[in-house]
């Protein structure tokens, strides 16, 4: 798996080539029959095969392959074959067998379970058949049942690996875009980014959601979500910045959150002054913490960092998901927005479902969000009156 440019294509085609080729030119390799299987036949001619990293690009002139377009096949000099094979012509896989295979793209196939499963078939010669994958990940099925496998390895590459041969303009232009975003993790750190199914919260609303720049706010706070017991095995305490506009009725709200400030592995003073940093930092007016767990001992650590914190406790009467599903809706409706640099936040949101979390340990930084978007959107509109028009 890896990012945009990273150098899929280029790592695809040298381990076909490792595949067929023997010591020298005529002599033959592990594998004699192959299948080169991508999106379409256009792009298994044009990227797998003829492309600037393809195939034929990275052969030497005594052990370069000839392309016989007609029968959509590639020949070496030493009698090896490659068939090229279109993703969306899975039964084209029925018939022929392989004991070697290159698929290229596969998180990009539409219904890519079909011709996944029709290559296993074909898969059935020489003594131990292998599929080299290469992929920007997706987060559909087919992949997640692959990478579930206890067979594949997987090995993994950015962008940035690759940035000899790429343009400087470009590598530019993406990180300033995409860094710090979901989608920059997926496209160019090559990470698989799921979506629990039913989540509250999917990658396309958060991307929905961005924003490069701030209007002026009316009020700040910082949330924080404290982890009673400190050392390297306790749960992280989440600590994160929301401001939000406040002027006229609540549909015209809009909140922005600036900052995660989760730390882990710390003791309840160095939480105490992560939170009361983020307050200077981003001139918050209030600083809410959840007392579930700590009680009064969550204000006392923090007043000692500093006696005169504007603290409001608050305490959970419900679950989190009852908590956390008002705060979904505002983001459905639009009404808040993320500036960049949010990923452990945003990854922890996409797998809060209806059930419940689906992910390691708790959702420290979710938890921190739902406070502090309560303490300024959803509380205040509950109280929030229309003025009566006197009519005199």
């Amino acid at each position: 798996m890896g990012g945009r440019g990273a150098g899929k294509t280029r790592a695809g085609a040298e381990w076909v080539r490792a595949q067929v080729e023997g010591a020298r030119p005529l002599d033959k390799g592990r594998c004699r029959r192959l299948a080169l299987l991508g999106e379409t036949y256009d792009q298994v001619r044009d990227v797998m095969i003829k492309g600037d990293s393809g195939i034929l690009a990275c052969s030497p002139s005594d052990r370069r392959p000839v392309w016989k377009a007609s029968e959509r096949r590639l020949i070496w000099p030493n009698g090896a074959e490659a068939q090229a094979f279109s993703a969306q012509d899975p039964d084209g896989l029925r018939g022929p067998q392989f004991d070697a295979a290159w698929a290229d793209e596969l998180a990009k196939w539409p219904k890519a379970e079909e011709p996944w499963d029709m290559l296993q078939f074909a898969l059935r010669l020489g003594d131990d058949p292998r599929v080299c994958v290469t992929t920007t990940p997706r987060n559909v099925t087919a992949l997640k049942s692959l990478l579930a496998a206890s067979s594949t390895v997987v090995t993994q590459a950015p962008t940035e690996a690759n940035r000899a041969n790429l343009a400087a303009s470009f590598l530019a232009e993406v990180r300033a875009r995409y860094a710090g975003t979901r989608l920059g993790r997926q496209e160019l750190d090559g990470v698989l980014l799921e979506d629990a199914e039913g989540a509250l919260w999917t990658s396309g609303m958060l991307e929905g959601a961005r924003v490069d720049k701030v209007p002026a706010l009316d009020r700040v706070v910082v949330a924080l979500d404290p982890a009673v017991t400190g050392g390297a095995a306790a749960d992280a305490c989440g600590i994160v910045v929301v401001g939000a506009q406040l002027q006229g009725p609540p549909q015209d709200w809009r909140a922005y959150v600036l900052a995660d400030r989760t730390v882990r592995g710390v003791g309840p003073a160095d939480w105490a002054r992560a939170a009361i940093r983020a307050m200077e930092e981003f001139g918050a007016e209030r600083l809410v913490a959840e007392v579930n767990q700590g009680g009064q001992l969550v204000e006392e650590v923090l007043r000692q960092v500093d006696p005169l914190v504007p603290f409001r406790a608050v305490r959970a009467s419900r679950g989190k998901v009852a908590r956390a599903e008002p705060v979904a809706a505002l983001y459905e409706q639009g009404r808040v927005m993320h500036l960049r640099g949010l990923v452990a936040l945003e990854e922890q949101m996409c797998r809060m479902t209806q059930r419940g979390y689906d992910g390691p340990g708790s959702p420290d930084r979710v938890d921190a969000l739902v406070w502090a978007l309560h303490d300024l959107m959803v509380a205040p509109a509950s109280r929030w009156r229309r003025p009566r028009l006197r009519v005199l």
